[in-house]
């Protein structure tokens, strides 16, 4: 049996580049993205994969953006200088033995998603997601662990449902029911993580909330009502897309031993 490494790559390199006061500059970029690397190394040491995903953004519009416009608007672009040195440390993960992934219009979490949930369907093995995001948590319902880099520490079934109020499966409808300020999913109004994960745990899934508690002569059946469209939109903005054409083989993503 094989064991899939998925590595957010810029999940990890973001937090190694933004540990760092210093303004932005070539040289932080440079020093940020030579520790990233000792990162990614150290997760091969720990896990001894059989296969790596090391996915990365594209970079440019999604079919989130699509859908919603307004979708990240908010969210500060990644710094020049650190963008600019990305290819260059592409070439570094390659010679180490990883695959990168960066698919146009999509974005890295899709890719993942995508990845791993084809990896566990097919029976190949273990899957581990090596990423601090929310939204991916939710793979962890199809059988994967979610791998805390910085902490040292494994996310499952019960610490999400201790960190969230909700079993892996209904994150998706948590997030779309609150929303995310990071990423510019709107959710409901007034409606935040605790309130969120009552709904869930009382009705089911969004659907089922929307035909219960939805239909409920108080300000929150209101607001589900008054909300509805909005809320669909969110519950497609935090799913991830699993039919992304990924263009390898798994023999593509098998590790090379350097």
């Amino acid at each position: 049996m094989g064991k899939l490494l998925a590595i957010d790559g810029l999940n990890i390199v973001r937090r190694v580049y933004e540990a760092s006061a210093e303004p932005d500059s070539m040289e932080k970029a440079s020093i940020a993205l030579r520790h990233a690397l000792s990162s990614f190394r150290r997760l091969l040491e720990t896990h001894q994969p059989s296969h790596v995903l090391a996915a990365f953004d594209h970079g440019g519009p999604t079919w989130r953006h699509a859908l919603y416009p307004r979708y990240r608007e908010q969210r500060a672009p990644m710094p020049a200088c650190l963008r600019d040195a990305l290819p260059g440390f592409h070439e570094k993960l390659a010679a180490a033995g990883m695959h990168v992934l960066s698919v146009p219009e999509v974005e890295a979490d899709d890719v993942i998603g995508t990845g791993v949930l084809r990896w566990l369907s097919e029976g190949r093995g273990a899957a581990i997601v090596a990423t601090t995001d929310k939204d991916l948590h939710c793979l962890i319902a199809h059988g994967a662990l979610v791998w805390d880099h910085f902490k040292n520490e494994w996310h499952d079934d019960a610490w999400v449902r201790g960190r969230f109020g909700v079993a892996p499966e209904l994150l998706p409808d948590l997030l779309a029911l609150m929303g995310d300020v990071t990423d510019g999913v709107p959710g409901v109004s007034k409606v935040g993580m605790k309130t969120a994960a009552k709904l869930l745990n009382a009705y089911g899934d969004v659907d089922a909330v929307l035909a219960g508690a939805g239909i409920l002569k108080t300000p929150i059946g209101e607001r589900l009502r008054a909300e509805r469209d909005i809320l669909m939109v969110s519950r497609q903005l935090v799913r991830l897309k699993t039919d992304v054409p990924l263009g390898v083989t798994w023999n593509m993503l098998a590790l090379e031993k350097t």
